[in-house]
């Protein structure tokens, strides 16, 4: 039996088979020349052909081959690769097409994203001028929105380091660390963007809040239009610029989706500055305030790097996150509405949220307790802190044995009418200036919080007050820019820390 088709149904099949025979032979967007691909891991490359054709990858002696499938997409993986700073050429052939990328080097390859303080330029810094950057690659992604997920992004490898302070800091000090090997960063950062802003549509099945917002963005059809326009004519305004950018999901769909799975050890991520706008829950309006508040903002992250992981099919894929610098700025929600007050709204709860990335293998929290401007939401002072994301990474994914933490919270011991803190990562513990530790308050169980005199005792802190009879728990720089001084043998400072679990 035979089906028989009219010729006016069967030409729109025939038209689009022999748009799919048509397809000439393309690889990722992320795929350039001078490209930077990650050393000791699979490396996936893919791509579109003609519909079955035949594709065969060729590079640093390797010779691998797949076929398209029935929609022209095609996608293989070279084995692991060796470190090397000798570029040479990577080739893709189909069907008598051959592409050649050359320059082509194996090294470290990091994405660095987030919003303002980590696209802020390395012009900015003057302490970052002279850096070399000779053996530093960047792949900077346009900034720019889609409503679906896209395959495809706008973007070069470039024989330059990044034009981002922190990204070129870190770039910097990781390839000292590696000795000659290449560190490629991709960037993809945009100012006051939120966590919401960098995730897929999916993650409304696990996150409630999330859900929410991209209800709303489906019935604001105003505001689709709006952007749509501005895709369209290719160029938009300031204002235009900041209402996408405020926007959820449709960042992730443009500057990310079209990077998974490409090679890399992991993302940097400096980013939680407009998820601080309130403790917890989501107001009504602004409609820009619609994001996980400070206290959420710890699970929303846990979960949006579980998803990356699973975009980039790698449960090794590592996270740096960029702790908050001090920023004196109060929510007028504080029981106390001082500055220097542990109890009041400040952004020592986000950096509580950030370090909870902790509980998650693969990650690391670049602790900037000393860092920051009490009147400025974009300090200048970015060299150290691409310093110690370095550490983190030369420690984690390097595997070189080296100090990358400052002192860390171990277990608190009550004796008498004093508290002792035990660290970790203590060795050599001390003061910057000398003097006695600074920023540690105690109190009783009636959460009345008061400065402690603090004294070093080994790798330990001894504290107590006048004030507390019966201490029993210890804030330490728990507020929004504090005046710390307590450091290791290796010059990092300790992390900030609570023992209680009084709500704010």
């Amino acid at each position: 039996m035979y089906l028989r088709i009219p010729p006016l149904l069967l030409f729109p099949f025939m038209l689009l088979f022999g748009t799919l025979q048509a397809l000439e032979l393309k690889i990722a967007s992320p795929f350039t020349d001078h490209m930077v691909l990650q050393q000791n891991q699979e490396v996936p490359i893919w791509g579109k052909a003609g519909p079955g054709a035949k594709v065969t990858v060729t590079f640093a002696g390797q010779k691998k081959t797949t076929q398209a499938d029935k929609f022209g997409k095609w996608r293989l993986s070279l084995d692991e690769l060796k470190g090397t700073a000798k570029g040479s050429a990577l080739k893709i052939h189909s069907e008598g097409t051959e592409l050649v990328f050359k320059d082509v080097v194996v090294g470290e390859v990091w994405i660095c994203s987030g919003q303002s303080n980590m696209q802020m330029g390395a012009s900015a810094v003057p302490e970052l001028k002279d850096l070399p950057v000779s053996n530093i690659r960047t792949f900077e992604v346009k900034r720019t929105v889609a409503f679906t997920e896209q395959d495809e992004l706008e973007g070069t490898w470039k024989l330059t380091g990044p034009n981002s302070a922190v990204a070129l800091s870190f770039a910097h000090f990781l390839e000292k660390q590696t000795k000659g090997i290449p560190v490629g960063i991709i960037l993809a950062a945009w100012g006051s963007s939120s966590i919401e802003a960098w995730m897929p549509r999916d993650m409304t099945e696990e996150l409630p809040h999330f859900k929410t917002i991209m209800a709303e963005w489906d019935a604001n059809k105003d505001a689709q239009e709006r952007i749509r326009a501005a895709i369209t004519k290719g160029s938009w305004s300031r204002n235009d610029d900041i209402f996408m950018r405020r926007q959820s999901c449709i960042v992730y769909n443009a500057m990310i989706a079209p990077l998974a799975p490409f090679a890399c050890r992991g993302l940097v991520w400096y980013q939680g500055e407009r998820n601080t706008r309130y403790i917890s829950g989501m107001p009504e309006s602004p409609w820009y305030h619609r994001v996980a508040g400070i206290r959420e903002y710890d699970d929303t992250l846990k979960a949006w790097m579980k998803r990356y992981r699973q975009q980039w099919n790698r449960d090794d894929f590592h996270f740096l996150v960029v702790m908050l610098p001090g920023f004196g700025s109060l929510l007028k929600t504080g029981p106390i509405m001082d500055p220097k007050h542990p109890a009041s709204h400040s952004w020592a709860w986000m950096r509580e949220s950030q370090l909870s990335a902790l509980d998650l293998p693969h990650t690391g929290v670049a602790n900037t307790i000393d860092l920051g401007d009490f009147k400025n939401i974009h300090p200048r002072d970015k060299l150290p802190i691409g310093q110690r994301l370095a550490l983190l990474a030369t420690r984690d994914t390097l595997g070189q044995k080296i100090e990358a933490s400052g002192p860390v919270f171990h277990r608190l011991e009550k004796k008498n009418n004093q508290l002792i803190v035990h660290f970790q990562h203590a060795e050599g513990l001390t003061t910057k200036d000398k003097k006695s530790p600074t920023e540690f308050w105690i109190a009783a169980e009636d959460g009345k919080w008061f400065p402690a005199i603090a004294n070093i005792q080994g790798n330990s802190i001894t504290l107590h007050s006048p004030d507390v009879k019966a201490p029993a728990h210890v804030r330490y720089a728990f507020i929004g820019k504090p005046a710390v001084n307590l450091i290791n043998k290796a010059g990092l400072p300790a992390y900030p820390f609570r023992t209680d679990t009084f709500q704010p």
